[in-house]
This record gives C-alpha cells, structure tokens and sequence, in this order.
C-alpha cells in the first residue's frame, strides 16, 4: 500500500504570531516537504494545482520536476491537475516530459476544480464542468495512445494529424486517478476506463465517502475490470499528532479555527467527530486511519495533508517524521494483514503498466460501453 503527503500550497497567516510566509518561502517549504518524505520511508508526494490566492501551486509539473531532480524513488503526484481549464494537449505535454525526468515515477489525479471565477480566467465556463472534464480527458487519452489523432469536440478546436510530443515513456501512459469529493460522474468515468478513484475525505463524513466510493466499486466491475473490491482506490485525511491528546489539540486549535478553508466553522472537537481529521496520539492518528478501510473497502493510496493553515515548516516537518517513522509502518502492517489475496496492495505503476499491456489503462476505451 502506497502512503504519503499532499499539499494544497496555501499561503496562510500563522495566527500565534501574525507571520506570513512570502510565496518563495512557500514554494521551498513544499520542497522541503517532499524531500522529507522520501527521508523517512513515505511513498508518494502529491501537490494541488491552483491559479487564485492565497494559493501557490500554478505550475505542478515545474515543481514536480525539481523535486524529481533531488529524489530517487518517491512517487511524484497530483491533487489534483484541472483537466477542465488545461488544454488537454498541454497536460499530455507536460507530464510525458516529467515522466521522462523522473523516469517513470509520475501519476496524476484529475480534478475539475471548484474555484468558480478561474474558469472565465481560462476561457471556461464553470456551468459546463463535467461536459469538460468527460470531453477533456478522452482527448487525452487519445492524445497518449495514438498517433497521430485527427479530432473534433465542443470545447477546443479541432485537431488534424496531431502527435504528442514527447511521447510517454516506455509507450506507457501515466496512471491517472481521477479526484472528486461529490460528483457521481467522475466516480463514473474513473470506473469506465479502469482509473484509479481519488476521495478528498477531509471534509466529508464517512457515510459520504462509502457512498462515492462504492458507486466507484460497482461501475468498475460492471464495465468488465475485474471484482469491485479490487477497484484502485485512494483517500486523502488530515491529522496533527501530539504526545498527548490534549497537547495535540491544545497546540493545532488556533490554526484550525482560522483555516482558509473551514476556519470560523464547527469547533475541532465537531469537525473531528463529523470528518476523518484526527488530531491526537500516534495511536488514535493508527486507529482512525485503520477505520477507513472498513468504510470503504482495502484500498491502495493513503495521502495525508499534512501542511494546511499556517503551521510552521518546522512542525510540519517534524510531523512528517513521526508519521513516516511511526504511524506509517504500523497502519501498513495492519493494512496488509486484513487485506484479502485478491486485492492488490498498491495502485499500477509505470513497471507494472509497461509490463502488463493488456491493463486497459493502455486502451483509449477500455469500458463495455453496454453496460453503461
């Protein structure tokens, strides 16, 4: 099983001491971040894509690179790349290059995003979101199966004799999980090409999460992938540990109650018990994370996020070493000890995909369109 960090790149007002972060200080400490997760034994590092303040990360792929550049085996991800305001043909691009650089270790999560003003930004329409991210990311598709592609849709202009440069390496794709918090659409596309299936699982409670990922499961094994409970699925959470349960809380309460994004809200203790957020022991952070499986099944990736609403990098950091060093190899074994023959332990890779080219991720249309 897969497990690592991702990072949202808020620029956000410590509120202990009034310090912000200038944005390159930003952008160093989510460097920083990954680094410190391949130090202590994570597997993934995902960042978000974003175009508005107080956020940073405009241009994953650039990062992404640089970090390729310092590491050796963390996978290098996404939460989430905009397949709605992204030209297709640019994502293909992109991430075939950094495919490249960092010699395979690259997947990415599709997200349609849900910031309403960056849509006209980018010559969208937000109102039109699902038809783009159906339309967007088939061309897509076609973009990293076949050449060349002569194409026509309702949202770009067409394209005649086109080939994608450069082409992925190995002639195999990234994998591609596709994010949604609440969109029964994506959970349907993800099932329909055999995808991976990404849920935030930070603001939602669980019954929520069961519900997305089960119509997730059942599509899946309807289009002819294999059993529902061997589906790819990921998770995200968000978690502050502490020596105690009381100095957890006592420490990450102020920057809880003035996060950006759900600051001013519930109390910790209401949200803790609404949402998967756990803040506490090494123990309590074990034993929640372990009761996600039995809400949706064994899954593959665990992300945690790790870095939101002004933390300093110094406790962020420390935070990721006591989770890699000693919540992560504990919920692993516990995981892998539960988790029925059947169900595979982690999500495809670029080795496993190059080998088994009868995965469906290297068809441009791999669901049977008749049970749709």
């Amino acid at each position: 099983m897969q497990f690592g960090i991702f990072t949202i790149g808020d620029v956000t007002t410590d509120p202990t001491d009034g310090t912000t972060p200038t944005e390159h200080e930003r952008i160093n400490a989510m460097t920083q971040m990954a680094l410190k997760a391949e130090e202590v034994g994570l597997d993934v590092f995902a960042t978000g894509e974003h175009h508005n303040p107080p956020f940073v990360p405009s241009s994953p792929t650039t990062h992404l690179g640089y970090i390729a550049a310092k590491t050796e085996k963390l996978q290098l991800s996404t939460a989430t790349t905009l397949i709605t305001t992204n030209d297709p043909v640019k994502i293909a691009e992109d991430y075939a290059f950094l495919q490249h650089l960092s010699g395979g270790r690259v997947d990415l999560m599709m997200g349609r995003g849900n910031t309403g003003p960056v849509y006209p930004w980018f010559g969208k329409d937000i109102r039109q979101g699902i038809p783009l991210a159906v339309e967007n990311y088939h061309l897509l598709r076609r973009l990293w199966r076949e050449r060349p592609v002569n194409w026509s849709g309702e949202f770009r202009t067409p394209l005649q004799g086109y080939v994608s440069t450069p082409w992925p390496l190995d002639d195999t794709p990234p994998f591609v999980w596709h994010g949604s918090i609440r969109s029964v659409q994506i959970a349907e596309q993800a099932a329909f090409y055999g995808d991976g299936f990404f849920h935030n699982n930070i603001f939602w409670n669980k019954e929520h999460t069961a519900k997305m990922v089960g119509i997730y499961r059942r599509r899946f094994e309807q289009y002819g992938h294999g059993r529902a409970d061997q589906a790819t699925v990921g998770l995200g959470g968000q978690v502050f540990i502490g020596d105690t349960e009381e100095q957890a809380k006592k420490f990450f309460r102020p920057y809880f109650d003035n996060a950006p994004v759900y600051g001013h809200g519930p109390s910790l203790e209401e949200f803790t018990e609404m949402t998967p957020l756990t803040v506490g022991t090494v123990e309590q952070v074990i034993e929640r994370t372990m009761q996600f499986a039995d809400w949706v099944g064994d899954y593959q990736r665990q992300l945690f996020l790790m870095d939101h609403a002004g933390l300093p990098l110094e406790v962020v950091l420390e935070q990721i070493e006591i989770l890699g060093r000693e919540v992560v190899p504990e919920v692993r074994r516990r995981m892998e000890a539960r988790r029925p023959e059947h169900v595979p332990s982690d999500p495809p890779t670029h080795a496993t995909l190059k080998l088994d080219r009868d995965h469906p991720h290297h068809r441009i249309q791999p669901g049977r369109v008749e049970d749709k």
